[in-house]
């Protein structure tokens, strides 16, 4: 994992432990699934 890994890695740590403190932790879990749901589906159409 280069500087950038590492920088995104940290961007979604922050972003759940700002989703533990505004209490939207349902919704964090919900949007990652369906953008890697969404991720997935596009990579079988555009191969």
């Amino acid at each position: 994992m280069g500087f950038r890994g590492f920088l995104y890695l940290l961007a979604r740590l922050l972003g759940d432990v700002n989703a533990v403190k505004q209490g939207r932790v349902g919704q964090r879990i919900a949007r990652r699934a369906t953008g890697r749901a969404t991720g997935r589906l596009f990579r079988t159409f555009f191969r």
